[in-house]
């Protein structure tokens, strides 16, 4: 049977037909979706887990006790995840291990669009990367069978489009996959020096291994169309080419990026006069060649920055335009990034920026913090850099610096990374403020569960993480809990914990305005007090606008938060029930 499928669903199809046993992730788009799809499964274990480090552990541990697993990941998840992957490179496996990464070439939704190939090289794990759903339900089978024959973890490497784009996949039964027996191993397992320098050697050995591998693999396909012009390319790139170019070029997809097939690019650079080389991001491959001493066209045609389109690589490998697409006649209103009408975080900005603090950021909703009216946030480096960088802000710069500074962050975030920075302080004697922005779930992702809501990625009661308790268990004895809407609160706890000469912690507790529980009623009207005086412009609140100079509350938009009623500072805005 066919199903049209998006590229993760096809992930977690192919997963599932391997026999795959446990799965363990964190969310991160694109790849999110994967784990979500897997949990349909009722035969897959499947968690989100606080990090990405930790979901990678819990694989590999699956993995050593003789079950398939696998863990997914956005390509900056995997910069957390590097520390156990390198290792496990080591190790090897005993039943098959699959560590999904899925690119983000434009940064659709990410601080930066790095290339996942290099991780496969430095950490010596070969890679596949699918080009269209069908391929990658086919390559995830495929990398489970890889990954037990060659004792090694196996990477499949994924691009925002192919993870949501939607092909046909042919859907086959689940294999019977027996759990390995599991077998004491202290030298394949345990990574001490005297053992690790042993494995080293296995690496070396496997990866020569993978290389003949590669060599004859149908993962490494010749397309032949008798032309003089030859593309080498892989994922979406190879889609594109073939989109624009058809039969006028001659193709060498490589479904296995690393380690590369040298002989068959020798072979395929041979018998044409020109080629090209095509990928997005690094030139991973192109370099290859050259390292080869082969002339190749790539990143001096392509650019290195974001996506490839289709027209792109028309005009770079046959000099010709393509059609102009299609355009609207009349021209789309720009809709910038904005919190949501009803957003928790906003009443926690509008406070920070009235005070004029130095913001240490993190990444989630509330990164949007940064953009106007509210422009607090002043840093945001990665997961968890919020707490740690304020730290280091506070020590270079001195104690008055640091009474006019706070860190924030999302509970998912501070269970992700941030509570080791919130040790760091009150361990080396720091007196930061830590505001964490309580929303009760992981909100940018799409609402996924973590460990401060009660509940699995099942929707399975659980036991739930007490912020409060934490906190105090890491050595914080100033916590306070204060509702961001209550704004005079807000502003009066935040003015007396950046005074404070010891360490403390904010809970700003106040859950998404999305999610099914929250049940705001009515909207907020402007009446006859008002002074035009704006104040409440400064929420930045997409439900409040100016017409004709007046403020006015676009109904269609406000959910009745009632924010806005508590920033009026003569009472012109009163809420009234449906």
């Amino acid at each position: 049977m066919k199903k049209l499928l998006l590229g993760n669903a096809a992930v977690a199809r192919g997963a599932y037909e391997a026999g795959v046993n446990v799965v363990a992730s964190y969310p991160g788009t694109p790849s999110t979706e994967i784990t979500e799809e897997i949990v349909k499964y009722d035969e897959i274990y499947a968690e989100w887990s606080p990090n990405e480090k930790v979901a990678a552990e819990v694989a590999i541990g699956a993995s050593i006790g003789g079950a398939r697993a696998m863990s997914c990941m956005k390509h900056v998840g995997l910069n957390v995840m590097a520390d156990p992957v390198f290792t496990v490179s080591y190790t090897g496996v005993n039943g098959g291990l699959v560590l999904c990464v899925a690119d983000d070439p434009g940064m659709h939704s990410s601080q930066n669009e790095q290339d996942s190939r290099h991780y496969a090289k430095a950490s010596k794990i070969t890679m596949l990367e699918p080009a269209d759903s069908s391929e990658c339900k086919e390559f995830t089978k495929l990398a489970f069978k890889l990954s037990e024959e060659m004792d090694t973890p196996v990477f499949i490497r994924l691009s925002t489009r192919v993870s949501h784009s939607q092909s046909m996949v042919e859907l086959s039964e689940r294999e019977n996959i027996d759990i390995k027996p599991y077998e004491k191993n202290i030298g394949k397992y345990v990574m001490m020096p005297g053992n690790a320098i042993k494995r080293h050697v296995v690496v070396e050995e496997r990866i020569n291994k993978l290389k003949e591998y590669a060599e004859k693999s149908d993962l490494n396909v010749v397309e032949d169309n008798n032309s003089k012009i030859g593309v080498i390319s892989a994922g979406i790139a190879y889609m594109y080419s073939k989109e624009v170019l058809g039969d006028k070029a001659d193709y060498l997809k490589l479904g296995m990026v690393y380690p590369l097939p040298e002989n068959k690019i020798k072979e395929f650079c041979k018998n044409h006069d020109k080629v090209f080389v095509i990928e997005e991001l690094d030139p991973f491959i192109e370099d290859y060649c050259k390292s080869l001493g082969l002339t190749v066209y790539g990143k001096d045609m392509l650019t290195l920055l974001g996506e490839y389109t289709p027209s792109m690589i028309k005009k770079a490998v046959l000099g010709e335009e393509q059609p102009e697409v299609l355009q609207a006649s009349e021209p789309i209103p720009v809709r910038p990034p904005v919190m949501c009408a009803g957003c928790p975080h906003r009443g926690a900005f509008y406070v920070l920026k009235k005070l004029g603090l130095t913001v240490s950021g993190d990444i989630g909703c509330y990164t949007l913090g940064a953009t106007v009216p509210l422009q607090s946030v002043d840093t945001t480096i990665c997961m968890g850099a919020s707490v740690s960088a304020a730290h280091g802000m506070a020590k270079a710069r001195g104690k008055e610096f640091n009474k006019k500074l706070v860190s924030v962050i999302g509970d998912s975030t501070f269970m992700h990374s941030g509570i080791t920075g919130l040790v760091d302080i009150v361990y080396n004697k720091g007196n930061n403020t830590v505001i964490i922005l309580d929303n009760s779930i992981t909100g940018m992702t799409g609402h996924q569960d973590n460990p401060t809501t009660g509940y699995t990625i099942r929707g399975e009661e659980t036991k739930q993480v007490n912020l409060i308790a934490l906190c105090k268990a890491v050595g914080i004895d100033n916590i306070r809990v204060c509702d961001p809407f209550d704004v005079k609160e807000f502003e009066k706890v935040v003015k007396e914990e950046t005074e404070r000469e010891e360490p403390s912690v904010i809970i700003s507790q106040r859950p998404c305005a999305l999610l099914k529980t929250v049940k705001y009623t009515g909207h907020c009207k402007i009446n006859d007090n008002c002074k035009n005086c704006k104040m409440c412009m400064k929420l930045g609140c997409p439900a409040i606008t100016v017409k004709d100079d007046k403020v006015v509350i676009d109904q269609s938009q406000c959910n009745g938060c009632g924010l806005c009623v508590n920033v009026c500072p003569f009472g012109a805005i009163k809420k009234e029930d449906n």
